[in-house]
């Protein structure tokens, strides 16, 4: 067993399980204020028993630790990732995310309202997409961007970065809130990698008003939200020497770096 999926049974241990159709239908959650926390696993597990007593985790198939891969898609000039530096409100991130385990894959496209909640899009894709952008997944791009800023989408996209990391999702017993605890993450792009210690863990609380029952556990252990904390974000500067980083280097000194090496199994990055 690998050092990070040891660390699951510990986490999800304590959880009543919630299946994936129970949890669409309490919180899909495609449009929420989100917020997102870099904990050690011994300031997880502090939180977790408060955590078991008003969340239930997803399980499938007896599984609650899932692997997601996902392919990030940006312009030549990495618009997306500069719109985000900047804090613009009308900016779209698009990525393909393969569900592992279960077989799924999803275009998504994530934008910005004017409330600066975030809203996901997503169109179901055959697994022999991943990676690609075809003139279906385009079309939905530009549809869901014109329905969200009145404008056609404006940029050519191509694939620029790849992640791999292990996900456990927490539904609350009320109310439609959410968290995800992510680990292991690994980033690749252009032969090149960078991973996470795997003893640190991303929490994005997910609720319609910013400040729901997770975060107040959270808050009352003393964590705050880490700022700017997106994940594409932080691998496209730890993989791109130079870029400008400023407005990320918070999340940057949390999370840190381990020094890259070649990687096992490596996406085959087109």
């Amino acid at each position: 067993m690998s050092i990070i999926a040891s660390t699951d049974p510990l986490i999800a241990g304590g959880f009543a399980p919630i299946s994936l159709k129970a949890l669409n239908g309490k919180a899909a959650m495609l449009e929420r204020l989100d917020n997102k926390y870099v904990v050690d696993g011994t300031m997880l597990m502090r939180a977790a028993g408060d955590f078991t007593e008003v969340f239930d985790m997803l399980e499938i198939d007896g599984r609650r630790a899932f692997t997601y891969e996902t392919c990030y898609f940006d312009d030549a000039g990495r618009r997306s990732y500069f719109d985000h530096h900047q804090g613009r409100r009308q900016r779209a991130k698009v990525r393909i995310r393969r569900y592992v385990e279960a077989g799924l894959c999803f275009l998504e496209v994530k934008l910005k309202d004017k409330r600066g909640i975030t809203v996901k899009k997503r169109l179901d894709l055959d697994i022999a997409s991943f990676g690609k952008l075809d003139d279906e997944a385009m079309a939905f791009i530009d549809k869901v961007y014109h329905a969200q800023y009145g404008q056609a989408f404006p940029h050519q996209l191509s694939r620029v970065l790849d992640m791999r990391y292990r996900r456990m999702t927490l539904v609350a017993r009320q109310g439609g809130e959410r968290m995800t605890i992510d680990t292991g993450l690994e980033f690749f792009a252009g032969g090149a990698r960078r991973a996470v210690d795997p003893n640190l863990f991303i929490l994005e609380t997910k609720s319609a008003n910013g400040n729901g029952v997770a975060d107040g556990i959270l808050r009352a252990l003393h964590q705050h939200p880490t700022k700017r904390c997106s994940k594409y974000c932080v691998a496209t500067a730890l993989l791109n020497p130079g870029t400008k980083h400023n407005r990320f280097l918070p999340a940057l000194r949390k999370l840190g770096g381990v020094p890259a090496r070649p990687a096992l199994h490596q996406p085959n990055i087109q």
